[in-house]
């Protein structure tokens, strides 16, 4: 697998609480020079980096984030106002304690409320794998699939931990043939980066991928 197709693969990120424009400006330099799949930023950068950077760069962000225990009504405004800001991509937190409560069809209406606003736009729905059961990871992928949502994502990367290769397989069996699969959080090296794509995720959340290709001296570019 070649550096260009790794990277045509990665939601290159930058979500610390203390990024600064500088920060920002770093990963939006890159992803137009190595073409990653888009960035993913705080909100409240979304319209500068729009500003600044127009159709060179696909732009994700983040709802609901990290905890998600926000209500449905805030989360559906923050999903307006990025995407009127310039964003096309949003990767919403599940409400992890409905989900621990059992109450999935809460969760599930939530995700399709939300995937509504989001129209057209790609919509990741972010479970949080470190703090589920095996059942109740199995009861998201049937709410994200029945919510029609575009995504199924792992983790945050501020949770206990982050993705695994178990819970991409399990992914696999429980998901509807319209979700595709989200890997973040822990990933680390190039092997990870290739693991995590030859099981079948479309994307990958990080913010090293980048750093750890220029590391190995990026082909193609």
């Amino acid at each position: 697998m070649t550096d260009r197709e790794i990277l045509k693969h990665i939601d290159h990120t930058q979500l610390k609480p203390f990024a600064t424009w500088s920060d920002i400006e770093k990963i939006c330099d890159e992803a137009v020079k190595y073409r990653t799949a888009s960035v993913c930023i705080p909100p409240a950068y979304i319209k500068r980096a729009h500003d600044g950077y127009g159709d060179k760069i696909n732009i994700c962000t983040v709802v609901g984030f990290p905890l998600g225990y926000s209500v449905t009504d805030a989360k559906v405004a923050e999903v307006r106002k990025a995407l009127a800001d310039g964003c096309n991509e949003i990767d919403m937190v599940v409400n992890i304690s409905d989900v621990k409560n059992g109450d999935y069809i809460k969760v599930e209406e939530e995700i399709r409320t939300l995937k509504a606003v989001c129209g057209d736009h790609i919509l990741k729905v972010i479970i949080e794998t470190c703090f589920l059961s095996e059942e109740e990871k199995i009861a998201m992928c049937k709410a994200v699939t029945n919510a029609g949502a575009d995504y199924i994502k792992t983790s945050t990367g501020f949770g206990t931990g982050g993705a695994t290769i178990e819970d991409i397989r399990l992914f696999k069996k429980y998901i509807g043939p319209n979700v595709k699969m989200k890997a973040a959080g822990g990933v680390k090296t190039k092997e990870d980066l290739i693991m995590f794509l030859e099981e079948g995720c479309e994307r990958i959340g990080t913010s090293s991928a980048v750093g750890i290709l220029q590391g190995a001296q990026v082909q193609g570019y």
